[in-house]
């Protein structure tokens, strides 16, 4: 599908699904979604981005390789359990911090932080495999 149209089109439905993965991932500690819809959104966006651009265009774009950003994911995830330890809790308790920004109360927390770490795994691996498969012509060996 290599239409001008499509091309054209890529980045503004690119863009719109990003800024929605993001807002599940973020939303999802509260109400549904979170990390791992978040996540399959945002790839889903590179996949579309990678069948209008080319497999090697769009890696360029990202500039990290997928497999990368889906181990930093691990490694956020992870901290993000460590937290508890400093206060005496058991591994992966929640902790949270309430910042105070004029007159609204910001909620930070570490199922926050695990959903953002869960969120580069699912991008960063989905993401790795889509291109994998964009590159190969999608085609069966």
């Amino acid at each position: 599908m290599n239409t001008i149209i499509f091309r054209t089109m890529a980045p503004l439905i690119v863009a719109i699904m990003l800024v929605f993965a993001v807002y599940i991932c973020l939303r999802g500690h509260n109400e549904p979604g979170g990390g791992f819809i978040g996540g399959l959104i945002a790839a889903s966006a590179i996949a579309i981005l990678g069948m209008a651009n080319g497999a090697e265009a769009t890696r360029r774009a990202l500039r990290f390789d997928p497999l990368s950003i889906a181990g930093f994911g691990v490694f956020i995830a992870g901290l993000s359990g460590l937290a508890s330890l400093f206060t005496g809790s058991p591994f992966m308790t929640s902790i949270w911090l309430y910042l105070e920004l004029g007159e609204t109360v910001v909620p930070l927390s570490t199922p926050m932080v695990f959903d953002i770490g869960v969120f580069l795994v699912v991008f960063g691996t989905i993401s790795a495999i889509s291109l994998g498969l964009e590159a190969d012509g999608g085609e069966a060996s």
